[in-house]
């Protein structure tokens, strides 16, 4: 038997840190939304007790560093499983992104073994254990556009994002998370309007969305990398509508109410970037 999952990056539309709370992690607000940009996985039971991870990307671990391999062994020991499984993965989103690329495929892999084993869990049990893996996990676990507040595992539903279209670059270049957040200086933080943005979403409202959205951690990860600065200003020069790094960094996105205004953002970019994407928000 074979089992096929999709697992959608995100883009922050919206992302606030509050405070530090007593158990070391940071209390966020945050407004995410799936995008059409995603990495497929492809699940087969092994009947030797092994975990097999086959990816065409050279750059990922394949063993217990890797999300995947997490998830996978975290069900297994939560639901008694005996079995092994294969695991092949089409690597579509750029790694250390800040698009939860890991996260979604961690989640990705709860939904796909629950089919294939026919553990018969709901989403909501699926994401209670996903938060083990990740603090995206759990949002990653439904997709779609959500309010999440936290550590990400508080999640409220959002209507879908109103239609526009999203230019994503990704410069060469990789930031960890954890070291952003470890140079955070709160006093010194924006704090972007995420009620602003939801309120925005609910009415549909595309010009008041893009005046509400900001990124907390964008001013920390542009004072390492002044490049992601850099490509926020070319997409504004090129007539983006708004432009915002997603996560900690370094992937900038565009949102553009028009597809021409969207292609001349795309084709700009490409003369600075590689990785350069035009694509929608994905809302099932």
């Amino acid at each position: 038997m074979e089992i096929i999952e999709k697992a959608p990056a995100k883009i922050n539309l919206g992302l606030d840190v509050l405070y530090k709370r007593d158990d070391g992690y940071h209390e966020l607000e945050m407004v995410m939304s799936s995008i059409d940009l995603a990495d497929h996985l492809t699940f087969r039971t092994l009947e030797k007790d092994e975990i097999i991870i086959e990816t065409d990307n050279s750059f990922l671990p394949l063993d217990e560093r890797n999300h995947i391999y997490q998830a996978a062994m975290l069900l297994k020991r939560e639901c008694s499983i005996t079995k092994g499984v294969h695991v092949q993965m089409q690597k579509r989103i750029p790694v250390a992104a800040g698009m939860a690329g890991g996260s979604s495929d961690a989640a990705a892999t709860l939904r796909g073994l629950n089919r294939l084993w026919k553990l018969k869990l709901s989403l909501e049990e699926l994401a209670e254990l996903g938060e083990k893996v990740g603090s995206d996990v759990p949002y990653c676990i439904y997709g779609n556009t959500a309010y999440v507040r936290g550590k990400g595992e508080k999640i409220e539903f959002l209507p879908k994002v109103p239609q526009c279209w999203v230019v994503l670059v990704k410069p060469r270049l990789s930031v960890s998370t954890g070291t952003v957040f470890h140079n955070l200086k709160l006093e010194q933080l924006v704090h972007p309007d995420i009620q602003g943005i939801k309120e925005s979403i609910k009415q549909q409202n595309f010009k008041k969305m893009v005046s509400s959205l900001g990124n907390s951690l964008e001013a920390v990860t542009v004072q390492n990398y002044p490049i992601v600065g850099f490509l926020k200003e070319k997409m504004q020069q090129f007539g983006a509508d708004v432009a915002v790094m997603s996560g900690s960094g370094p992937t900038v996105f565009a949102l553009c109410e028009k597809r021409s205004r969207a292609q001349r953002v795309c084709n700009g970019l490409k003369g600075f970037c590689e990785e350069v994407y035009l694509i929608r928000t994905l809302n099932k």
